[in-house]
């Protein structure tokens, strides 16, 4: 056909062969034509083709890689093979054109209407098999594209080879490829129907990528992991988080611990190193910053391209699972960070997917966050809340996790947010909140909840926004709890002033309890705080070296003994000095050394205490479990309080100041012998060992509004927890 007018080509033919047809299954494949049948394939590169079944050669048309046999109707079976040779190399497989749709008409359906809440179990690729036939169902949401084609290692990476099928008004794009096993590298071509700009992106629905700096998908497989912790998922179903103690571990994988010569660890040996330490120090759950496929590591995972995909950084799926499992069967809980607020401009993944703002807004006022130069999800959009509302639903179904952290709640829910006057657009009231946003938010709880009861989803919210971890029946937004950003910013200011100052600031502490039971708080010292020049925690304390140590420890007595369920994040818990780098592991080096020793003792010891003691956890989110014995002695910077429980009662008393006040009474509520329990100044711990080891008598001495009282020691830089006991 080369030496024939563009005119006498028919139109079909031209498209077929530029790439530009947008229903190929109405030329390819068998169809019938008048009183004959005609069988039709396009395969590029081929020099011969015929069927298998008859062994019926196709014809060449003049000049093209399209071939085409005609005969009489019934010769050719429904479902055929075609054999062809090019490269030297013979190849038969099932032609993909004489398959029918394959999608269901209900799937198409409830994905348009936003309330298909497992997406994932029909976009994207899976093994599929069709009367026997093996073979790998692709499927892409792309309602702006002229053509789309599945491209990848099976193809040479030819948009010509395979073009999908078009699903009508659904904007879904489908095609049944017979002969694609799992481990199989893919992307998808797509062609813009307006400007013909062509896009090679991943699969948005991709359950498995390549390492990166390479970006295609795989296709993953599908046989079932045998999970083992049946008996963690039952429990869970009823687990009453809101009255039992949670201590999460915030780690991130790549910089915990590395292998030799600085290589990753996989999953599964992380399984073996990370669920022993964190079971000897007591936490109650493991928090994974995003193991999300991503293509930038010093992202830390939170510029997300594969929503559905561990990382394969550190292995595979499979291995994942194989790491949660482990996890499960140690009694240990697992967060995944999660970041539904915006997402990378990387050319492979969603930006501009089909070639027009798809998952994002055209309008950069609304669609792209400048300070961090990434794109925010149109939630408004029916297609897109399903595509988040599926990916975090997989991630408690398939991968059995306990709980998402929602990353960057704040900027979800201000259409201003760090965004300078005339720099966004307000919403139809003239406000500056994103409906679509908090209705998104909304429905992401109510749907998690319902359908995995005991998950937990935790809100990373930085301002006032009311009743974010309150039901949405009642108003609020629906998560199970929220970061308490307030309470960690207020006390780490004050815990870097020199003590001779902190006298004139003794609200910055006692201000959160003016709030601390308006939400369900979490008290996050995170991976935040310790990056991008702001110190380690150890380095915000002031004076020397032994004053630093002493004040982190303090620290960490106050928060185990404040109100609010407990994150740290890894390394702090043994006071590294040197600030998180996620390019290697962590300083393990500095425990040789008695004060790193200290600091991981004790947290470990608080851990057990706040496990084990039900008045620092029953009521975290309730006042009763909180009453202030002086909160007013600001001139000595001193603190003490009550933590209650149904069945128990513990003293709590801090010394913010390197003063050792001996003699220091207080009041408390019953008669008999106060014991220490807990002392951060312990020589155990690498302190001063000051304190109350014998046990203090309460004597009939009316102080604080208490009828009784004791005498106690304060060491310098301090906490000490005091039990009441009967005698």
């Amino acid at each position: 056909m080369k030496n024939q007018p563009a005119a006498s080509v028919p139109e079909d033919v031209q498209r077929i062969l530029s790439a530009r047809h947008h229903d190929p299954f109405s030329f390819l494949g068998k169809h019938r034509d008048g009183d004959a049948e005609v069988v039709r394939a396009y395969i590029p590169g081929a020099v011969r083709v015929s069927i298998a079944e008859g062994d019926l050669p196709l014809e060449r048309l003049h000049g093209t890689d399209l071939f085409e046999w005609r005969g009489r109707p019934g010769t050719v079976p429904d479902r055929y093979r075609l054999a062809w040779t090019s490269g030297g190399a013979a190849h038969t497989a099932y032609d993909p054109y004489c398959f029918a749709p394959l999608l269901s008409d209900y799937d198409l359906y409830l994905f348009g209407e936003g309330n298909h809440q497992h997406a994932y179990r029909f976009l994207g690729a899976h093994p599929h098999n069709v009367a026997g036939i093996h073979g790998t169902l692709f499927a892409v949401w792309a309602p702006n594209a002229g053509r789309v084609s599945v491209v990848g290692d099976f193809n040479a990476w030819d948009g010509r080879r395979n073009p999908m099928r078009s699903r009508g008004g659904s904007g879904i794009w489908e095609l049944f490829i017979p002969g694609i096993a799992p481990g199989a590298l893919y992307k998808f071509e797509l062609r813009h129907r307006d400007s013909g700009s062509i896009h090679l992106k991943t699969d948005p629905y991709g359950q498995q990528f390549e390492l990166r700096p390479y970006t295609a998908s795989i296709v993953a497989d599908a046989a079932p992991y045998p999970w083992q912790d049946q008996g963690w998922i039952e429990r869970r179903r009823g687990m009453d988080w809101l009255h039992t103690p949670v201590a999460i571990f915030e780690v991130h994988l790549g910089s915990w611990r590395r292998g030799p010569r600085g290589a990753f660890l996989s999953y599964r040996e992380l399984a073996q190193s990370l669920v022993p330490y964190v079971l000897e120090m007591g936490f109650t759950h493991i928090e994974l910053l995003p193991i999300t496929e991503h293509p930038f590591d010093a992202s830390w995972g939170y510029q997300t391209t594969g929503y559905y995909a561990p990382t394969s950084r550190y292995g595979t799926p499979e291995d994942f699972r194989y790491f949660v499992d482990h996890c499960h069967r140690h009694g240990i809980g697992v967060i995944l960070d999660w970041a539904p607020g915006h997402f990378p401009k990387d050319a492979h993944g969603l930006a501009r997917f089909d070639g027009s703002a798809l998952y994002e807004h055209e309008d950069p006022r609304r669609g792209e966050h400048r300070d961090w130069g990434t794109l925010i999800f149109n939630y408004g959009r029916n297609e897109v809340r399903n595509f988040l509302i599926s990916s975090a639903l997989y991630w408690l179904e398939e991968f059995h996790i306990d709980g998402l952290r929602v990353d960057a709640v704040a900027s979800m829910l201000y259409l201003d947010y760090s965004r300078e006057a005339g720099d966004w657009t307000p919403n139809i009231h003239g406000g500056n909140e994103n409906l679509e946003a908090i209705d998104f938010l909304r429905r992401l709880n109510q749907l998690t909840h319902e359908l995995q009861p005991g998950t937990l989803m935790l809100a990373e919210e930085s301002t006032a926004w009311p009743m974010v971890s309150r039901p949405t029946w009642l108003g609020g937004l629906g998560f199970s709890m929220k970061w308490n950003m307030g309470w960690m910013n207020d006390t780490l200011s004050y815990m870097s002033k020199d003590p001779v100052h902190r006298k004139y600031q003794h609200d910055m502490l006692t201000f959160s309890q003016l709030y601390a039971f308006t939400e369900n708080f979490v008290l996050p010292f995170s991976h935040d705080e310790v990056v991008h020049g702001k110190q380690s925690l150890l380095n915000k304390m002031p004076g020397d070296e032994w004053q630093r140590f002493a004040n982190l420890r303090l620290l960490y007595v106050y928060m185990y003994t404040h109100p609010g369920k407990k994150l740290l994040f890894m390394g702090c818990e043994f006071g590294q000095g040197r600030e998180w780098d996620d390019s290697v592991e962590l300083d393990w080096y500095v425990l040789d050394y008695a004060y790193h020793q200290g600091m991981q003792k004790l947290v470990r010891d608080l851990n057990r205490l706040y496990r084990e003691s039900e008045a620092l956890h029953q009521f975290d989110f309730e006042g009763r479990g909180f009453d202030w014995i002086d909160c007013h002695d600001s001139s000595q910077s001193v603190l003490t309080y009550l933590r209650q429980g149904e069945r128990d009662a513990l003293i709590v008393a801090l010394n913010f100041t390197p003063m050792l006040r001996r003699d220091y009474r207080i009041g408390v509520p019953h008669p008999g012998v106060y014991r220490e329990i807990l002392n951060s100044d312990s020589e155990f711990y690498a302190g001063s060992n000051q304190g109350n080891g014998s046990g203090l008598h309460a004597e009939a001495i009316p102080w604080m509004g208490r009828p009784y009282s004791i005498a106690i020691t304060l060491p310098p830089l301090a906490g000490v927890v005091l039990r009441p006991e009967a005698g």
